[in-house]
């Protein structure tokens, strides 16, 4: 047997400030993660373990790297702690290049933040569900209270400020009902770069499912409504807004790997790094299971390429029985072991929404993946297995970006 090139690390995510956080999301699925670290009520990163973070994984990984900074709510560790971070970048990072990604609610931003932000690129993502009753019905402040007038007004100011800003948006059994609403605010708000994440939450043995988890069937009619929407802005495969999960399946129309894992044969291709060192496999995965080690006592390409991180990834490829002959394999590879039930081998359990959703869009993803490549140079974009695109070529997923600033970056 050929044995595997090791995987090459590449990408991140840290979360310096662990599950704390600022508001108190009913939907939450992080902030049970508190009782990994039983006797501490706050939970912060040192600078010994930021440096020593960015310290080995400048010097285990490849040349084009990316740090995502995420929680919990990492801005509750202060702009002064982000300074410090790529102040260590620089330091250690000799000719790398590094993107930074900070996914927030936004309570803690002001125009210091904006502009160091600005100076240092960071992507922002946002985390702001949609209009205000949307908003407001789950993610509410920690001594209660909506927080929409404040995320709204930071968006804002990050927009003006020139920071790129992306919206991540939750889809719950509430905000399942209002797709072009959701689409349309975000948009004119001027965040044309949209993530919707949908809300599982296993229930407990005996109990109902969760108020605010979205069924199979509403998450499936959601993805029909918004990407009729969606396709409305599609004008000569150059979208004016983009869906990530609409980028991601264009991909696997083109024959190329999709930017989410979720969507790939196999995952575990990133490492989280906790508040206090520990390792893991997965950002939902973060549980004594799947930890790999600490940063301070181990390699992290090490860990990225062990046998435990390896099984872990192959987990994605073995398939509940329904999965085998689905015609939507290709593009589904049965999605998140998060969402399966059970994790291991079970069924995805929006299978019967994506399928929906599947069934309606086919045709047209066709059409578009069809029309982008009659305008390809085959020199710099041959089609087929192992499609290459060059980094200065049209990204496939119709931004209108260059690949290296969009997909590809």
């Amino acid at each position: 047997m050929t044995r595997k090139q090791p995987k090459p690390l590449t990408q991140i995510l840290i979360k310096p400030a662990g599950p704390d956080c600022n508001m108190a999301c009913a939907y939450c699925f992080y902030s049970h993660k508190k009782a990994l670290f039983p006797g501490r009520e706050t939970h912060r990163m040192s600078d010994e373990i930021l440096r020593e973070t960015i310290g080995r994984f400048m010097k285990s990984s490849s040349e084009e790297v990316s740090i995502v900074w995420q929680g919990g709510e990492p801005t509750l560790m202060g702009l002064e702690f982000f300074r410090k971070a790529v102040s260590w970048q620089q330091e250690y990072g000799g000719t790398h290049v590094v993107g930074n990604a900070l996914q927030t609610n936004g309570l803690l931003l002001d125009e210091s933040w904006a502009r160091f932000l600005r100076t240092y690129r960071f992507l922002v993502g946002l985390s702001l569900d949609g209009p205000r009753h949307v908003h407001d019905r789950y993610r509410v402040a920690g001594g209660g209270g909506g927080t929409w007038v404040v995320t709204v007004d930071r968006a804002r100011m990050l927009l003006d400020q020139g920071v790129t800003t992306n919206a991540l948006v939750v889809v719950n059994d509430y905000s399942v009902r209002y797709p072009e609403e959701i689409y349309e605010f975000h948009k004119e708000l001027g965040l044309t770069f949209m993530q919707f994440v949908p809300c599982l939450e296993v229930p407990q043995p005996g109990q109902a499912r969760p108020r605010f988890t979205v069924s199979s069937k509403q998450y499936g009619i959601f993805l029909c409504r918004l990407f009729d929407r969606w396709r409305k802005d599609v004008r000569a495969a150059r979208a004016q807004t983009s869906v990530r999960f609409f980028d991601s399946l264009f991909h696997c129309y083109l024959g190329l790997p999709p930017p989410e894992c979720t969507l790939r044969r196999e995952c575990g291709d990133y490492l989280v790094v906790e508040h206090n060192g520990d390792v893991y496999s997965c950002d939902f995965f973060v549980e004594p299971r799947w930890k790999l080690g600490n940063v301070l006592q181990g390699d992290l390409r090490d860990m990225l390429n062990s046998e435990r991180q390896t099984r872990f990834g192959e987990r994605k490829a073995r398939l509940a029985a329904r999965c085998l002959d689905c015609r939507w394999l290709e593009l589904c590879r049965g999605g998140c072991t998060a969402y399966r039930e059970p994790r291991d081998r079970g069924a995805h359990r929006l299978c019967d929404g994506l399928k929906i959703f599947y069934e309606h869009a086919d045709a047209h993803f066709r059409k578009i993946a069809a029309d982008w490549k009659k305008r390809q140079v085959p020199q710099t974009a041959p089609v087929g297995p192992g499609i290459k695109i060059g980094r200065n070529e049209p990204c496939p997923c119709g931004s209108g970006k260059k690949y290296k600033k969009c997909c590809g970056a």
